[in-house]
């Protein structure tokens, strides 16, 4: 009975000396397993950061390219000078009465001009205009080719005009001097000028050649003379059969 008894408690303390050594082990394997899953979470975690950061490095290209687009807003002067450049066409013109303003205007509606009127600084009125008067004022303005009556209308600027017509009446068989005032003031080169006049008479004679010569530039063309009761039609067979 002792024997038994001595051999069952051998038996349970090898029993109990196996369960302790087998702990130790795993306890051990445990701690290791736990240590290799952190490590790994903590890589996965850097790799995602580092993912995140890449697009805001790329983020200054497409600021470089909203850039670039508004680049065309700021070019879009040029629109400005190529209005400027359809004005192909000018019309000027002096009319004291009006008559020779009639033919500018219909002489700009057939080609599509721009008119600019040449206005004295000091109005001229019918006394001023009588012919029959040698102390009138036109009278002695036209009597001495030295004088320059002042232009009361504001300056034009002939920039991108290629054709300039020019008008005006016969006072004393020539231009009226405040003409010569006008084409002294300008510089015509590259523009090419086309007198006209009106008239109850009397020709457009050397006025056209005057303006030329007090000009000294642009491409002169030899004048018209029309009546102020001048056709819409007449006028555009005389512009088709122009030399430009």
């Amino acid at each position: 009975m002792r024997k038994t008894f001595t051999f069952l408690l051998t038996a349970a303390l090898l029993l109990a000396l196996c369960a302790c050594a087998g702990n130790t082990p795993a306890n051990i394997e445990g701690n290791g397993s736990t240590t290799a899953t952190d490590e790994i979470s903590v890589t996965d975690e850097t790799s995602q950061e580092t993912e995140i950061s890449e697009p805001s490095v790329s983020a200054e290209p497409e600021t470089e390219q909203d850039a670039e687009e508004v680049t065309p807003d700021v070019e879009t002067t040029p629109e400005t000078d190529t209005d400027t450049e359809n004005k192909k066409v000018l019309v000027v013109v002096f009319s004291a009465t009006g008559t020779t303003k009639g033919v500018a205007e219909k002489i700009a509606k057939i080609e599509n001009a721009d008119i600019y009127e040449i206005k004295a600084a000091q109005e001229y009125t019918s006394a001023d205009l009588n012919w029959n008067d040698s102390s009138s004022r036109s009278t002695k303005e036209q009597n001495d080719p030295s004088s320059r009556p002042e232009i009361g209308s504001e300056r034009i600027s002939l920039e991108g005009y290629e054709t300039i017509y020019i008008g005006f009446p016969i006072w004393w068989g020539e231009e009226p001097r405040i003409m010569d005032t006008f084409v002294e003031s300008y510089d015509f080169d590259g523009i090419t000028m086309i007198p006209f006049c009106t008239s109850s008479s009397s020709g457009i004679g050397r006025s056209g050649k005057n303006l030329e010569e007090k000009a000294k530039s642009g491409n002169w063309l030899d004048g018209k003379r029309f009546p102020g009761s001048v056709s819409e039609s007449d006028l555009e067979s005389w512009i088709d059969g122009l030399n430009r």
